[in-house]
């Protein structure tokens, strides 16, 4: 389990510090964009033979739903993550915190919506493949494509870890908890459309 966590920390650190390094350079949407995706792409391409690269408690937990990721393991992924985000905003600095540039209800909405759609293009893709190499690439494109689109409103999270640690160091501390529910919820309710989707399969 140790090496499991291990890889779930750094998986998790790559993905903040980088993405939030690209914020720090005042670089374009686009660029931010595409550096959250690559960051998540090296995350997956080098660790998900290790411990699946979740590197996003929404996405542990909606495995954890689904019978991929196994009961006692579900907290100390959490428990990594968190402390991989932390580490990767501590190295950053105060940049790169997600925060609501729109009417909050909307936002939310858009959180639910993206973290929805980033899931249930997980669980087609390892439906598919299990080629890590594949899999990386589709999960890096999807990230960077609604990181592209909807950033300008929310930040794009689509993980509460990807808050946590950016919102912490920089004392946003109050939008935390709305963006773990609601990032939250919109991968379990991903969750339950692909339990759906395999049972009209099998029938």
């Amino acid at each position: 389990m140790l090496k499991r966590m291990s890889a779930e920390f750094f998986g998790t650190t790559i993905m903040v510090s980088l993405g939030c390094l690209s914020i720090k350079a005042g670089w374009s949407n686009f660029m931010i964009a595409s550096t959250f995706g690559i960051a998540v792409f090296i995350a997956i391409l080098f660790l998900r033979n290790t411990s699946g690269a979740h590197i996003n408690p929404a996405v542990s937990i909606a495995f954890y739903r689904t019978n991929h990721l196994e009961k006692k393991a579900l907290v100390p992924y959490i428990s990594a993550q968190l402390a991989g985000a932390l580490v990767g905003a501590v190295i950053v600095g105060q940049y790169g915190f997600t925060s609501f540039n729109i009417n909050i209800g909307i936002g939310i909405l858009i959180e639910i919506l993206i973290t929805f759609l980033l899931m249930l293009g997980i669980y087609f893709i390892i439906s598919k493949t299990d080629d890590t190499r594949i899999v990386a690439i589709w999960v890096g494109l999807v990230v960077a494509i609604l990181a592209f689109i909807f950033g300008q409103y929310t930040g794009a999270s689509m993980n509460p870890a990807r808050t946590f640690g950016p919102n912490l160091i920089s004392g946003e501390i109050s939008s935390i908890p709305i963006y773990f529910i609601s990032t939250i919820i919109g991968a379990v309710l991903a969750s339950y459309c692909n339990d759906m989707f395999k049972k009209s399969r099998e029938e």
